[in-house]
């Protein structure tokens, strides 16, 4: 909500001014709401500076991506799928400035959104995780749904997740009115600059999978972790978690009813979360390793 300006009524003036002059009455305006952790995220965010830097893939790089998905799953899924051939290939692009979260939004923070009514409190119900069709077991999802309108307990410093597309933008536009100036999701483009820097870095930490800088299938735990737990594998700008811990949606559509998601996620293998793989989710699914973060105009 948007805080709306008090509104000075001046007192009447009378025939025979009283020896003391009324003071002015001011109308109280309603309090907006409190959104201490969300605002000091917007405070945190990261400024990404203007011109070109390299985008997307070589054949040569989603060859190896595939092979090391093949070393470190034991299975060979990420090339039988084809999950990376929808990479554009290697290229010099060019974005005007902008800022991104320094780490996605937390439970604690989309917990202020929902309290001032903004969304309802991330759920669902086994039935409705089940027709997703997605491959994790509802066992390995009722730890994340919210109860009695909370984050699940010791969470509220974890990735958000179960957010639907329209509600990660509702966040965000959200955040930026309590700000008192525009938030959006970052666009795909802007996601991948973040996370490559001017020279494209294959991972944000560098050209080769390091399992120590991200929350992964590889080194477990096999759950979100905290955010910022992994300083060292921070992109060149210093933003945190553009590969591990949960993909993020952006405000890029990918087909028809999907967008496009970027990172990777805590049961994701080698070769998924490099800047320039991404895919598509349908906008109103609800999962477990997705979540997002906020984006804005300018430097």
């Amino acid at each position: 909500m948007i805080r709306a300006p008090a509104v000075a009524v001046a007192a009447c003036a009378a025939a025979s001014p009283p020896a003391s002059p009324m003071p002015a009455v001011t109308e109280s305006a309603p309090a907006a709401p409190a959104a201490p952790r969300s605002l000091a995220a917007d405070a945190a965010m990261v400024a990404i500076p203007g011109g070109r830097y390299i985008a997307g893939s070589t054949r040569a790089e989603r060859d190896a991506a595939y092979d090391a998905y093949r070393a470190s799953a034991g299975h060979d899924a990420a090339r039988t799928h084809a999950w990376f051939e929808n990479e554009d290939d290697r290229h010099e692009a060019e974005l005007p400035a902008f800022r991104i979260d320094r780490v996605p939004v937390t439970q604690a923070e989309f917990a202020e959104f929902v309290a001032a009514g903004g969304a309802s409190p991330p759920a669902i119900g086994e039935g409705a995780w089940r027709a997703q069709g997605f491959q994790q077991d509802w066992a390995a999802v009722e730890r994340f749904v919210w109860t009695s309108n909370r984050p699940p307990a010791g969470r509220g410093d974890h990735p958000v997740v179960l957010v639907t597309w329209h509600e990660a933008d509702a966040y965000c536009k959200w955040r930026g009115r309590l700000h008192g100036a525009a938030r959006r999701l970052p666009t795909a483009d802007e996601f991948e600059k973040a996370a490559r820097g001017e020279h494209g870095r294959e991972y944000p930490w560098g050209d080769a999978y390091d399992p120590a800088r991200l929350d992964s299938a590889v080194a477990g735990p096999h759950d979100t972790m905290p955010v910022g737990s992994f300083g060292e594998g921070a992109s060149p700008y210093g933003v945190l978690e553009l590969a591990g811990n949960v993909f993020e949606w952006t405000a890029t559509p990918f087909s028809a009813g999907k967008m496009t998601v970027k990172g990777s996620a805590w049961d994701d293998w080698a070769g998924v979360g490099r800047g320039a793989s991404r895919h598509g989710r349908g906008i109103a699914i609800r999962h477990v390793i997705v979540g997002f973060r906020c984006a804005a105009d300018g430097a």
